[in-house]
């Protein structure tokens, strides 16, 4: 077993020292994978990938019910956590209490400003909800491509299959959302 399963088993046992022990093993990984989603986000974006990544944090170990059973299920159970951050993010901007249904507006040009990224964010998200009912495995490859920004041969180390099927499930994926977004 890896030092991380054996923390995580100890996390889920209730030892708090082990939970730190994770975070400071696991931490540059996942704010490098924070970083990664973060540098597609729109410009002016205020989340700050060690705010994801702290965020995620909480959400993975907080709930003391929580139990991950190798290194693998840990990051995957990241990628969505961090995931459910952003789409709420987005949500959030979309309410009206945060100006849900206003447009910018260049006052130089009159120009309308570019749709914000949450816009394109909450498509994705709902086209990935349909998608994963259909093409499960092929969702979490693009949750764990897209969300949590690993590489082909991360995400096959993760999933456990070939770095070829994983480009073949990602350019499937890749065409069937945006399919599914255009329709719309």
């Amino acid at each position: 077993m890896s030092d991380a399963t054996v923390l995580m088993t100890a996390t889920h046992a209730g030892n708090a020292k082990a939970a730190e022990q994770l975070l400071v093993l696991v931490y540059d990984e996942l704010r490098r994978l924070a970083a990664s989603k973060l540098a597609h986000e729109a410009p002016g974006q205020t989340l700050q990938a060690t705010a994801l990544v702290h965020e995620a944090w909480l959400r993975l170990v907080g709930d003391q019910n929580r139990s991950f059973s190798n290194r693998e299920h840990f990051f995957r159970a990241s990628a969505e956590a961090m995931r459910r951050i952003l789409i709420d993010k987005a949500r959030r901007k979309h309410t009206v209490r945060h100006g849900g249904d206003y447009q910018r507006v260049d006052l130089e040009g009159f120009d309308l400003a570019a749709p914000a990224s949450g816009d394109c964010l909450l498509a994705l998200n709902e086209a990935l909800d349909k998608f994963a009912l259909e093409h499960p495995v092929q969702a979490e490859l693009v949750k764990l491509r897209y969300f949590a920004g690993l590489t082909n041969e991360e995400v096959s180390e993760v999933m456990r299959i070939s770095v070829s099927t994983v480009k073949n499930y990602w350019t499937f994926s890749r065409a069937w959302l945006l399919n599914e977004i255009e329709s719309e």
